[in-house]
């Protein structure tokens, strides 16, 4: 017969028991996790939170360590070694992996999504998997859409209100073809460039205006030589979490499933930082620059203006891409 002592021992020993065999399904693993993007960034948030999370199901047994800024190469670089199984995991937005699969071509057409719930409903719906599927063929498996955000274009020369507006202004675009496309359909002298050399060639004039997220304007202090700044919204780019398939076929169904849950809860809190600070960005750039907002009327005609560059690129992104994207646009407006 078991006293007091003796059964309280039982049932303590007995719930370990039990604990441990989930404890048990997991391996210690370092996971090497890369980005581009520095530790500030809300991608950073979104990363802390898997961290969190997988500390919290592996009993730390599986853990990532994060490269900021590029510091272990670049994303195409690191999206690569991953095909090759050489590391685990990048954040990438998806222009760098068009090489990759052409498919993810689809989110560099202009006014594409006209804000971010529409761009949550498609990335997180039936035509997200269908990217996914694409991306596995490629041997990379994508855990999460999170976001990069919205586009917005700055100059020295005048406000982008309407269409005509665009016309003339020099523009430093993206080293991208869809990207070149639409900027000169819109009429302006779009010039390829690389990141780097945009302040100092916006300082000295050498071209009139640039295009990135609110974020990136702000940190990137463009607002020193920059006059206008006009919320097109003219592309909106998500970042993926991407995992390498050599490397994610050799874990455990429990691991893979720990992982895909930590890059959800990643991109939940990702997303709304992203959105937080773009906010907080807009509000300080009004302090540096004249900020228009485009009415829905001049929204639709750029995209009108622009859509030869679908018509143009339909058949190098794929034309079974662009029509699944669209019909999930139609649903998500009603149409």
């Amino acid at each position: 017969m078991l006293n007091r002592r003796t059964f309280t021992a039982a049932v303590a020993g007995s719930g370990l028991a039990l604990g441990m065999p989930a404890l048990a399904q997991f391996s210690e693993r370092t996971i090497k996790f890369t980005n581009g993007v520095n530790e500030d960034h809300p991608v950073g948030v979104g990363v802390k939170k898997m961290q969190e999370i997988l500390a919290a199901k592996t009993g730390g047994k599986m853990k990532i360590a994060a490269f900021w800024g590029g510091a272990a190469g670049g994303d195409l670089q690191a999206t690569q070694a991953l095909r090759a199984g050489t590391q685990e995991m990048v954040c990438t937005s998806s222009s760098p992996l068009v090489g990759i699969v052409k498919e993810l071509g689809v989110f560099d057409l202009p006014f594409l999504f006209n804000n971010e719930k529409e761009a949550d409903a498609v990335l997180d719906g039936p035509a997200g998997e269908y990217f996914n599927k694409k991306l596995e063929a490629a041997g990379l498996i994508n855990l999460a859409y999170w976001e990069n955000g919205f586009r917005n274009l700055t100059n020295s020369k005048r406000p982008i209100n309407k269409v005509e507006d665009f016309e003339g202004v020099k523009v430093r675009v993206m080293q991208n073809n869809i990207f070149l496309d639409s900027f000169k359909t819109l009429g302006t002298n779009a010039v390829p460039m690389a990141f780097g050399e945009v302040f100092t060639a916006l300082e000295t004039r050498t071209i009139d205006g640039q295009e990135n997220p609110f974020v990136t304007i702000e940190t990137s202090k463009f607002f020193e030589v920059q006059k206008y700044l006009s919320v097109t919204r003219h592309a909106y780019t998500p970042f993926l979490v991407l995992y390498s398939k050599k490397l994610w076929d050799g874990l455990k169904p429990e691991e893979q499933a720990v992982l895909r849950e930590a890059a959800k809860e990643g991109q939940k809190v990702q997303r709304q930082a992203n959105r937080d600070l773009n906010a907080r960005s807009l509000e300080t750039l009004k302090k540096s620059l004249q900020v228009n907002e485009i009415s829905p009327a001049e929204q639709k005609r750029m995209l009108d203006r622009v859509k030869p560059v679908y018509d143009k690129n339909v058949a190098t992104i794929g034309a079974e891409a662009v029509k699944v994207v669209m019909d999930e646009l139609k649903k998500v407006r009603g149409g």
